[in-house]
């Protein structure tokens, strides 16, 4: 489902404002995660002394992430935006060997260079004009995995006090407060009367599917199966992509895009192979992906 979220968003922002998309994807999966909480009666209290902690986190893992990302999605290609996404594990390890959380290895450090090389593959300069229209939107992808890298880094302690589901619906509670007002904003130039019924079906579809269910089913299978299957998930958006996006809506699989993904695969698994504490994170926190 988080693989369809680039395909079905990049229609949608065909009609309705990136901004006002953030705002409607934030504010409906809060109302739908607090429903959903309120019937599991699963939604613990955040203490005061984290609240401080909870915003942080729910600006680099939700306002800022989502606002990148879309903003990014609406500049550049789905395909991209897949590709691109799959620097997350990366970026995570990256920001936690800034923190010290992480060790670094001559291993992990290579293959930061190598996923660093195919993103430089994709957007940098001197190459194919499908590169050239997306740098802006590829590079803003990219600022967007770094966003969730850190939230990853700094959300460690709230989940580890808090239940998942009731973080996630808490981070989305915040993330409304900022994004619901600049989503109104942005639609003031927009005539909610001509979007059509196909729109607002995409717009559901992003809310209740990529967003809420996704994130419910995340931390069910965390229950159920190891952290490190679900941390998966990641590396198979791409394949989705490639396979659905030129048929919705009529993208090309260029030869540089394949190279390039295989580039940052690479360098992907190089970073994560044995990484158990960066891996397990990632599982854990899948509630706040881009994504």
């Amino acid at each position: 489902m988080f693989a369809t979220w680039p395909i079905v968003g990049k229609l949608a922002l065909q009609t309705i404002p990136s901004l006002a998309l953030v705002g409607f994807r934030v504010t409906g999966a809060a109302l739908s995660l607090l429903i959903l909480t309120r019937i599991r009666g699963r939604l613990q209290r955040i203490k005061r002394d984290d609240w401080p902690l909870l915003i942080v986190s729910s600006l680099l893992g939700l306002i800022l992430n989502q606002w990148l990302f879309v903003k990014g999605l609406s500049l550049t290609t789905a395909i991209n935006a897949t590709l691109l996404s799959t620097t997350i594990p990366a970026s995570t390890f990256l920001i936690g060997m800034v923190l010290h959380t992480e060790r670094g290895s001559w291993r992990r450090l290579l293959g930061l260079v190598i996923a660093a090389a195919g993103v430089f593959y994709l957007i940098g300069p001197g190459k194919t004009e499908f590169s050239s229209h997306t740098r802006v939107g590829d590079l803003l992808i990219v600022s967007n995995s770094f966003c969730y890298g850190a939230y990853i880094a700094v959300s460690k302690d709230l989940v580890k006090r808090y239940d998942a589901l009731s973080v996630i619906t808490w981070i989305f509670v915040v993330g409304c407060i900022a994004t619901a007002p600049v989503g109104a904003f942005s639609l003031l130039h927009t005539t909610l009367r001509t979007v059509s019924l196909g729109v607002w079906i995409e717009i559901l579809y992003i809310v209740l599917l990529p967003t809420a269910a996704s994130y419910f089913l995340n931390a069910w299978a965390l229950a159920s199966v190891p952290p490190s299957t679900v941390a998966v998930y990641i590396y198979l958006q791409p394949l989705i992509a490639f396979a659905v996006a030129p048929l919705i809506l009529g993208e090309t699989v260029s030869r540089h895009a394949i190279v390039a993904s295989l580039m940052v695969f690479a360098g992907v698994m190089v970073v994560t192979r044995r990484t158990g504490r960066v891996v397990r994170t990632i599982a854990e926190h899948p509630e706040a992906f881009g994504d």
